[in-house]
């Protein structure tokens, strides 16, 4: 959906992506509720779009609430031009792959796999630079009218504007982008 939606929205609206945060950093395990919701998450979206889930990763790994250094895997990537690249990579490893993007050494696979200059982007990704950018980021997302991940939010006059979503076909979104700019 989003790349049509992307590719589609009207001349003058720049996109610019960030990433969220959702959740710091830790080495706990995930709470037994989100171990049990998220696998139904799962559930019901392929249900409703036909996303495909690899549901082994609830059994071969240790999940955590840990989102950050996927965070910061993407913005590291992106020093290199792979911004995009890495978030489609985290997100197969982690949907489709069963590996687990709390952790380095998934994220440091991810950047070699891609191609991306290793030793660099070990470096980036705990750099100080990527950690500012992360927290500036997150800032944005707690100050900015979204209700989940991921949001869309157009900047009007000053002024950040929810973006309806629908993850099924990008028209509704497209056409609600257009009235917004009227």
């Amino acid at each position: 959906m989003s790349d049509r939606l992307f590719a589609s929205l009207p001349g003058g609206v720049r996109l610019h992506k960030t990433v969220g945060g959702l959740a710091p950093d830790s080495d706990a395990p995930m709470p037994d509720n989100l171990r049990k919701a998220l696998p139904e998450a799962w559930r019901k979206i392929h249900a409703m779009l036909g996303t495909e889930f690899n549901f082994a990763f609830w059994t071969e790994c240790e999940p955590r609430r840990s989102t950050y250094p996927a965070c910061r895997a993407v913005l590291a990537a992106g020093k290199q031009d792979q911004y995009d690249q890495m978030t489609d990579a985290i997100q197969r490893a982690y949907y489709l792959r069963a590996m687990n993007p709390s952790n380095l050494d998934t994220l440091q696979l991810l950047a070699e796999e891609l191609g991306l200059d290793s030793d660099r982007f070990a470096a980036d990704i705990r750099s100080p630079e990527v950690e500012a950018d992360l927290q500036q980021q997150v800032q944005f997302a707690r100050q900015s009218p979204i209700d989940g991940f991921p949001s869309l939010v157009l900047e009007l006059e000053g002024s950040m504007v929810p973006v309806t979503r629908d993850y099924k076909d990008h028209r509704p979104t497209l056409a609600h982008v257009q009235r917004l700019l009227v």
